[in-house]
């Protein structure tokens, strides 16, 4: 049985997803409340079942991010053809994920990168690169920088690399805490600073190191220039990249050389779209400083010139 989905009622859910509410919605439409209400209405009446959950924000039942990331596909295509037709100079919104740290380092050649592209609206959602894919799933980004290499359903996956950690801290820091103690016993029992409730980084490198979780005072500070900042003052402990360790200062590293490697990846929709590919290429080469990072076009001729000699 065929499903006849209106498309003018299509976008109106995904802008009412991007908003927040139907009212604020209505406003970015230009809209009454009550045609966006009623297009809703009409788009769950054809569809058979509830889309929207209708709480400040909104959220989406499991069918609503189904539609929206239809809807976006959608959009994304329309704006796309017009550009394409000349028929509109509008520029194309595409809405991605990308964690807090490499949106502190590698991922501002991206932007630098886009800069002078009028026709694409970056929409950059900040979130933790173990969560990305979520916003992949609920229709709400149609890409996402990710540590998750496995696809979610329709996605396509590229390798971009790593970034590699240390524990660090203040060496008035490390006198206080650490020093003349088991490094298993103190790290666990010392103050640490993370970035946020869904940062699990120090968790994952003390259990790496000690055998068990830090279990002594959090602090939270979700940005990255303050979080640096934090460790720097001897709030507590954190992880930091190597980028990080230039801008902090003297830092004494609790685990000697031992790292913690969170490997990237970008994951985007099956969308032929030529504003969502030119935002690839740019994250692809933006890349490329990242550890262990070989774009598919360098390993080919690698791989040639190795054949080519043997």
């Amino acid at each position: 049985m065929m499903i006849d989905l209106p498309p003018e009622s299509v976008r109106t859910l995904v802008a009412v997803v991007d908003e927040g509410t139907l009212d604020a919605a209505a406003r970015a439409l230009h809209v009454t409340p009550s045609a966006v209400s009623q297009r809703i209405k009409l788009l769950e009446q054809r569809a058979g079942r509830v889309l929207l959950v209708r709480a400040k924000p909104v959220r989406l039942t499991e069918s609503g991010e189904v539609v929206v990331a239809f809807g976006r596909q959608l959009v994304m295509l329309e704006r796309d053809l017009r550009a394409s037709l000349a028929l509109s100079d509008d520029p194309v919104p595409v809405p991605i994920a990308v964690n807090a740290d490499s949106l502190a380092t590698w991922f501002r050649r991206v932007i630098r990168d886009l800069a002078g592209d009028d026709l694409v609206a970056l929409r950059v959602r900040r979130e933790d690169q173990d969560h990305t894919t979520e916003l992949l799933r609920q229709g709400l980004v149609v890409a996402a920088v990710t540590s998750s290499a496995t696809p979610v359903q329709g996605c396509l996956v590229r390798g971009l690399g790593g970034i590699r950690y240390h524990a660090a801290a203040t060496k008035a820091f490390h006198t206080r805490w650490l020093a003349g103690r088991p490094l298993a016993t103190a790290l666990a029992e010392a103050p640490v600073v993370v970035f946020d409730e869904r940062d699990d980084l120090q968790d994952r490198f003390c259990r790496e190191v000690t055998g068990q979780a830090p279990l002594g005072v959090r602090h939270h500070v979700p940005d990255g220039q303050a979080y640096t900042e934090a460790v720097s003052a001897g709030l507590g402990w954190g992880v930091l990249m190597d980028e990080q360790f230039a801008m902090a200062g003297p830092l004494v590293r609790l685990a000697g050389n031992h790292s913690f490697r969170v490997p990237l990846y970008w994951q985007q929709w099956k969308l032929d779209s030529p504003s969502l590919r030119r935002v690839a290429d740019a994250v692809s080469a933006a890349a490329a400083g990242l550890d262990d990072h070989q774009p598919d076009a360098r390993r080919r001729a690698a791989n040639s010139s190795a054949s080519a000699g043997s």
